[in-house]
């Protein structure tokens, strides 16, 4: 006998129905989320498209005004080092002035000193305090004076140099970053979405620790530009002050050098005059000599003339004591005889005595005349040292302005 198979399980028509039913609403309703969820997402497409759009712009925007203010700042950078490297080539122009008239100074210096040098070599009365010499320290002194100034402006000056230089260097080093950082905003700026070589950078939306603000940052170049501003003015002031130095001791140089010279001449004036009055006297001395050896010569002559007539009388009165007896009478002749012989001793005695005052006269006009010479010579030798050595070495001064 055949098993019986049992048949599948049955579903009423009504299952059958809701079922459909229930797959016409779920069906509906999936599509219908779905649908709501095209538009949706069409929707936050155009949306974030927009957005997206709209932020770009804001980034362009963004990039512009800060390309912008980058510009200016480069520009501001710009000027600043134009200015204080102009600056600079000034001041070292003026560093240079400064070491030429301080090296200028060198000839009129060693002048000086060699002038007061030579005039040590002056001999007796003539090695006097007198103005030349006066003049000569002063001179010294002031061409010392204004080498301490002059090195104290040129260290001044290579100081302003070397903060000018500074300056320069933050402004360069700020323009360098300024150069560089606009070469990568320009090309960030013209990056587009279809751009090559753009890509998917991991952890680059962030902020970076070592960042610093826009206040900062715009602070920083001021700070550099204001820095470099104030040196160029202090340098700008330092040159001033410089040219008013240079001018004001080349004009004292040029002034006691003048002073100087003209106590030279009027020294080396009356020293000629002097020599030349001395050697008036010393020719009239000589030609009182010449008078006065002439003047012993005839009181000698005239002590040997009185030799004869003495004799005559001595002779006359010896012979007449041989006279006799009555004879040997005090007559007038004997008493004239007498008198003779003291008249002939006296006049002996005068002219002895004047013959001696001739010759003490002539050992002093002797002595005046050594004198004299010798003075001579000392003023000779004056002149030689300031007419010939001194203004020989001084007229090739020539002190220009520095």
């Amino acid at each position: 006998m055949a098993k019986l198979v049992q048949a599948p399980t049955r579903f009423t028509h009504q299952d059958w129905t809701t079922s459909n039913l229930t797959k016409y609403a779920n069906a509906e309703s999936e599509r219908a989320a779905a649908e709501r969820l095209v538009d949706e997402s069409n929707r936050l497409s155009d949306e974030t498209e927009k957005r997206t759009e709209k932020t770009q712009r804001d980034v362009n925007k963004k990039f512009q005004q800060r390309l912008d203010d980058i510009r200016y700042w480069k520009n501001e950078l710009d000027d600043k080092l134009a200015g204080i490297t102009t600056e600079i080539d000034n001041l070292l122009a003026f560093k240079t002035r400064i070491e030429k008239a301080l090296e200028a100074t060198n000839e009129p210096l060693h002048i000086a000193r060699q002038c007061l040098m030579n005039r040590e070599k002056r001999k007796g009365i003539d090695l006097v305090h007198d103005d030349v010499q006066k003049e000569l320290i002063k001179e010294v002194e002031a061409i010392e004076g204004v080498q301490a100034l002059l090195q104290r402006s040129l260290e001044q000056a290579t100081e302003q140099v070397r903060l000018n230089r500074k300056a320069k260097f933050q402004l360069e080093k700020d323009l360098k970053d300024k150069f560089s950082v606009l070469s990568i905003d320009e090309y960030c700026e013209q990056l587009r979405n279809n751009s090559p070589g753009i890509a998917f950078k991991q952890g680059t939306a962030k902020i970076e620790a070592n960042s610093v603000s826009p206040e900062d940052w715009q602070d920083f170049s001021h700070e550099n530009i204001e820095k470099a501003e104030r040196e160029r003015q202090s340098s700008v002031a330092l040159r001033s002050l410089v040219d008013g130095i240079l001018q004001q001791t080349s004009n004292d140089m040029r002034k006691q050098c003048r002073e100087v010279n003209i106590s030279f001449e009027k020294r080396i004036n009356e020293t000629k005059d002097t020599k030349s009055k001395l050697e008036d006297h010393l020719n009239k001395v000589l030609a009182q000599m010449a008078e006065m050896e002439e003047n012993i010569a005839r009181l000698q002559k005239a002590i040997q003339d009185k030799e004869a007539p003495m004799k005559l009388a001595q002779t006359r009165l010896d012979t007449r004591t041989e006279r006799p007896n009555v004879e040997l009478c005090r007559d007038p002749v004997q008493y004239r005889l007498i008198d003779e012989v003291h008249e002939i001793n006296c006049s002996v005695s005068q002219l002895q005595e004047r013959l001696a005052q001739a010759e003490a006269s002539l050992k002093g006009l002797i002595r005046n005349q050594l004198s004299l010479e010798e003075d001579i010579d000392v003023k000779s030798n004056t002149l030689f040292i300031d007419e010939v050595e001194c203004m020989g070495m001084r007229k090739s001064i020539n002190i220009q302005n520095f």
